[in-house]
Parts: C-alpha cells; structure tokens; sequence
C-alpha cells in the first residue's frame, strides 16, 4: 500500500458508493488506475466489503453506549460467543487495562440500553461491567 491506496480508501470511507469515475477525477487519475487499484485492495484482503453508512439524523436518535468488561478466567471464548449473538452488541473488542474487553453497543432508547447492559452483566463469565454511555459524536471516521 502507498499514500495514494491512502487516499483512495479516504474517499471509500466518504462514500464507498462512488462511481470509480468520480474517484478517478478526485485523485488525478484514469479510471483503469483505480479500478485496478480498487480490485487489487479486493484481492489483497484491504478492501473486504462495502457497507452501508447511516445518516447522521438516525444515528443521533439512537442510544451508544461503551461496555467494559471484566471476564473470568479462561471465559473470553464464551462471553464472545454470547455478545456475538446480541444484536444491539456492534464491536467488541479485547484490551489491555483494567477491564478485559470493550463492547460498544446501540439501542433505541436509554431503557433498551439499561437493559442490555443488564443482560451482558447476567452472562456466564462476565465478572463485572462498567458502562459510559455516549453523549454526542464529534466526528466518524468508520
């Protein structure tokens, strides 16, 4: 990867709808550079898929929230099977610190949120969880 592989996966996260030309123009190249760019990220693993980015109207009316959690010993592998099968779960994620996992979570309202936190507290080694739930987004880079 080079700085123009940079660039272009910038303007994919802006908008992985865009046509190839319009890309092309963006960046100062022909259309067949970036297709052949574009299908060597593909093939390399880079570029794994193309995703739907919500507006930021529906995003505002939903509830974020970030979880951590403590897990027990030797039970990583089956809280992780269990949040995966939680929709409301949308990352999780494993860290170094005081809490062994970080899993960021959406819901329709500060209920549905309560709730869910209550659930990932129930499962079958999760030692505990310490919740924060996101006030505003600043800026999404995702």
């Amino acid at each position: 990867m080079d700085d123009l592989d940079e660039h272009l996966l910038g303007r994919l996260r802006d908008n992985a709808r865009a046509p190839v030309a319009e890309l092309a123009r963006g960046l100062g190249l022909s259309r067949t550079t970036v297709q052949s760019r574009l299908a060597k990220l593909e093939r390399n693993g880079v570029i794994a898929g193309y995703a739907v980015k919500l507006a930021p109207a529906y995003e505002a009316s939903r509830v974020h929230a970030f979880i951590m959690l403590t897990v027990e010993p030797k039970q990583a592998a089956a809280v992780t099977m269990a949040l995966k099968r939680m929709s409301g779960v949308r990352r999780l994620q494993s860290v170094s610190g005081p809490f062994d996992m970080i899993a960021t979570v959406e819901a329709g309202s500060v209920g549905d949120i309560d709730a869910l936190i209550d659930e990932i507290g129930a499962l079958k080694g999760v030692e505990r969880t310490n919740s924060s739930i996101v006030l505003s987004t600043k800026f999404d880079r995702a």
